[in-house]
């Protein structure tokens, strides 16, 4: 049986190359950003495209999601789920990463940092009307805010700000970029501060990319084996379909939390290691 299903999906994509004129389909073309309201002051571009629509919807079902969980005079099933969320943002996140006199201030930021990016992730692998139209008509489609760079770049750079600034808040700027260079000897400091200076400014990057190549990654590949049902109209390519089904629930299942856990826990990290250098 197995010899048999991996026989199909093999004669499926060897097909003669006339079999990919049947059909086109670019799963990049998802990612597109159009102007959906166009706004535009002067040089400044504030027009609402997909991205803006889907962090919108992912705002409002976290705040909905949050009263829904956690508000209530009883304990049901309802509360459980939430108290488990919020024991694994102050438990596992907030508490690993931040010392203790800064667990008052930051624990909501880091917290919302866990909800937020793991509610956006999610809907983006719920089919909704946002996709591609045909013939007028928006056709359903998936699609993760996150899977955008600026959206990433924008939430990393907020952990990069307030982390300088508590830095700076709470050891004086002396004190602080001090603490940037390490103890070597003086000739070697020309080529370590240098780098160290880097080091900081690749956390922003490494914070932003890594949770959007994740997404993107994901996206593309359950797009590009859907997509190839559309190019090819084989029902042989069925198993490539249940392939896709497979990794569509690993994302769901795994991914998903996994990179809004991460980023919140490093955002968290960062926080606490400029508060207490030393450490």
């Amino acid at each position: 049986m197995r010899r048999a299903f991996a026989l199909l999906t093999f004669l499926a994509l060897v097909a003669p190359s006339a079999a990919f004129a049947r059909g086109t389909f670019d799963p990049t073309k998802e990612f597109e950003q159009h102007d959906w309201i166009p706004i535009h002051l002067g040089s400044l571009d504030l027009s609402v495209t997909k991205a803006v629509v889907y962090l919108w919807l992912g705002t409002i079902l976290s705040i909905a999601g949050g009263l829904l969980l956690m508000r209530g005079r009883t304990l049901n099933r309802r509360q459980t789920v939430g108290e488990m969320v919020y024991d694994i943002a102050q438990v596992q996140i907030a508490e690993q990463g931040l010392p203790n006199k800064a667990l008052a201030r930051w624990f909501p930021y880091v917290a919302t940092l866990f909800v937020f990016i793991f509610v956006v992730n999610l809907i983006g692998f719920i089919p909704l009307p946002f996709g591609e139209k045909w013939h007028g008509i928006p056709t359903f489609g998936i699609y993760a805010a996150t899977s955008s760079l600026s959206v990433t770049l924008a939430l990393a750079l907020l952990t990069f700000v307030f982390t300088h600034f508590e830095g700076i808040r709470w050891n004086g700027p002396v004190k602080y970029f001090k603490s940037w260079i390490p103890e070597a000897p003086k000739a070697m400091l020309i080529l370590i501060v240098p780098l160290e200076i880097l080091g900081q400014f690749m956390r922003l990057i490494s914070l932003s990319v890594r949770l959007f190549a994740n997404m993107l990654a994901g996206h593309i590949l359950i797009l590009t084996f859907i997509g190839l049902l559309f190019i090819l109209q084989s029902l042989a390519l069925i198993p490539v379909v249940l392939v896709s089904a497979i990794f569509y629930a690993f994302e769901v299942v795994i991914v998903v939390g996994i990179q809004a856990f991460i980023f919140a826990a490093l955002s968290a990290i960062y926080i606490g290691s400029a508060i207490e250098p030393e450490h």
